[in-house]
């Protein structure tokens, strides 16, 4: 018996697309692929859709990043119920949560290092720091400035780990680093060539509570 013939393709305007879907799909990239693989025709190639359609949901990818980050830090990043009255542990308590959340998640960082991008999401937590901040004696422009220390601490930290973590996961290979720390000069580079057994380990520990403190520290000792 012959069968009937395949519906023909119409042609004409793409399926509608939603921004949940757009997101959606943007975020899978980002997160398997990075930032750098994530562009408007590659997602509308992804979405079934086209590059036009798009572009009546967001602006360019700029903003599609802004969305996204927006999109993570609602669902990631939370308010204390109650936060802590101190305001120096105020301003740990707010940028611990950004590093757990954005460390958890270190495609954040590549968008947020732009620097002029931000969520508007993560806002409540950059507030913290900075009133944490005033309330222990720094002008609000110094609270500014101590703000943005924590934060290239904080990104830089994130950024360096997880792009080690990327490097190993694709070559078991002893770094370049691991090679020229077997050989040191011991009279040239003393204390570096007595800790080059224990440069790795000791590198790979997680020290951001520390290092926090002591930027903290620094930030509020009054010069002179």
């Amino acid at each position: 018996m012959p069968q009937p013939p395949a519906p023909r393709r119409t042609t004409g305007r793409p399926a509608r697309i939603s921004r949940a879907e757009i997101i959606r799909t943007a975020l899978r990239i980002v997160t398997e692929e990075g930032v750098n693989r994530l562009t408007m025709r590659r997602l509308a190639t992804e979405i079934g859709s086209t590059p036009m359609a798009l572009y009546h949901h967001v602006r360019d990818k700029e903003e599609l990043l802004v969305l996204l980050l927006d999109d993570y830090a609602a669902r990631a990043l939370r308010r204390p119920a109650v936060p802590p009255a101190d305001p120096r542990e105020r301003v740990i308590a707010a940028a611990t949560a950004i590093h757990e959340v954005l460390s958890a998640c270190p495609w954040t960082v590549d968008v947020l290092t732009a620097d002029d991008l931000l969520s508007t999401s993560a806002l409540w937590h950059v507030e913290q720091i900075v009133d944490g901040l005033t309330e222990c004696g720094l002008s609000l422009d110094d609270a500014v400035h101590g703000y943005r220390t924590i934060w290239y601490y904080t990104a830089g930290e994130i950024v360096v780990r997880a792009t080690a973590a990327r490097r190993r996961a694709t070559d078991d290979r002893p770094t370049y680093r691991d090679r020229v720390f077997t050989d040191l000069d011991p009279t040239e580079l003393p204390r570096l060539a007595e800790a080059s057994s224990r440069w790795g380990p000791l590198t790979a520990e997680n020290t951001y509570a520390t290092g926090l403190k002591a930027l903290l520290n620094g930030l509020l000792t009054t010069p002179g």
